[in-house]
């Protein structure tokens, strides 16, 4: 995932992702930074302007290579298939192409990695591809939509509280159904529960 063309040392591929790596680190206690997915660099900082740099909770291992890693490792590292990330860069998921070597071989940087990961967490809360399609779109865009990536995410948000809300629901039945089961094995009568009988001719 090129960020930007090839430059000096200062701006060149390799520093900027130096740079993610600090920028993407824990915030020390107290300092008020929230549990959300993105960080918004330094104006000074060598990151990319206008290039979200996601900050998932479970750490990725530290010792990406700099020339990165092939499709395979970034697949195990991720925790998804090398059909998903083929999938992921065919579907629009990625916000910048992804690097390749003179071969044509896709090599995964450790912010290509971050950014996989934010998407398979939004996929798994059950954004669906297109909702995650515009978000690396908006992102891609760069500076001047993020009241736009807050409402995409804010309206998810509201679908998600929705569903959990119904799951809880869901569950409090089935933990009832749990305590009458128990409550009747232990009394011995369970073979009193309820259960449906059909005479021979119905259908």
């Amino acid at each position: 995932m090129r960020l930007l063309p090839e430059g000096g040392a200062a701006t060149g591929y390799e520093a900027r992702i130096e740079s993610v790596v600090e920028v993407n680190a824990e915030p020390e206690s107290g300092s008020g930074a929230g549990l959300g997915a993105e960080t918004v660099p330094d104006p000074g900082s060598e990151l990319e302007p206008g290039v979200e740099h996601p900050r998932p909770h479970s750490r990725l291992p530290d010792d990406v290579p700099r020339e990165g890693l092939g499709i395979g490792e970034a697949a195990r590292r991720t925790g998804v298939s090398v059909h998903t990330l083929r999938y992921y860069e065919r579907v629009g998921l990625v916000v910048t192409p992804v690097d390749r070597t003179h071969s044509g071989r896709r090599r995964y940087h450790r912010l290509d990695l971050e950014w996989i990961t934010v998407c398979t967490r939004l996929r798994a809360t059950g954004m669906p591809i297109r909702g995650i399609r515009r978000y690396a779109e908006l992102v891609a865009e760069g500076r001047g939509n993020e009241a736009d990536r807050l409402d995409l995410l804010a309206s998810h948000r509201a679908e998600v509280v929705a569903g959990i809300a119904e799951l809880q629901e869901n569950l409090r039945l089935i933990d009832h159904k749990i305590d009458v089961y128990r409550g009747r094995l232990a009394d011995g009568d369970a073979d009193r529960l309820w259960a449906p009988h059909r005479s021979p001719d119905a259908r």
